[in-house]
């Protein structure tokens, strides 16, 4: 499969919303309940750029198939070199390499932006993506124990950390 990374543009954002909106209507990899809007998800698209914090997508036939960001870990001063960051692929593209593409190049984004370290807060019951982060030397660090409560049950969030320096 041929996929291409490139920077997110305007037009890229029905594509990114229907990703977001899917995984909160249908997992635990968001902890939200309810769709996003889509005037919501364009100021969340401009922050972003006004920040110069990065929104990629993975492109196969000329259409965005996954998306990934980062941004702040916390909004404290301390935490400037700490960023936390999404991956998301369409459904039917899981596995087959567009998140590792994206999850790559936000490496070395991340890197050559000078921060220290990179954060995922994942669900504990997301084994998949737990093991996809240890593939790029991501750590798991933290367990918070029934932080998150959806789908009628109470939910532990992992943290996994790769040190970028």
């Amino acid at each position: 499969m041929n996929v291409k990374i490139r920077p997110a543009v305007f037009s890229d954002l029905d594509t990114i919303l229907e990703i977001i909106n899917h995984e909160i209507l249908n997992s635990t990899s968001i902890y939200d309940y309810e769709p996003r809007d889509f005037e919501t998800h364009k100021l969340w698209f401009e922050e972003k750029q006004a920040k110069n914090l990065p929104v990629i997508v993975a492109e196969h036939d000329n259409a965005p198939i996954g998306f990934a960001t980062y941004g702040p870990f916390r909004q404290k001063e301390a935490y400037q070199f700490t960023i936390e960051h999404s991956v998301y692929v369409s459904e039917e593209f899981i596995g087959k390499g567009a998140g590792k593409l994206l999850l790559s190049h936000l490496i070395r984004l991340a890197k050559e932006q000078g921060y220290h370290t990179m954060i995922g807060a994942i669900d504990a019951e997301n084994l998949d993506s737990i093991e996809f982060h240890k593939k790029f030397g991501f750590e798991e660090t933290g367990r918070c124990k029934e932080v998150g409560f959806k789908f009628e049950k109470w939910l532990d969030l992992s943290f996994m950390q790769l040190m970028l320096k």
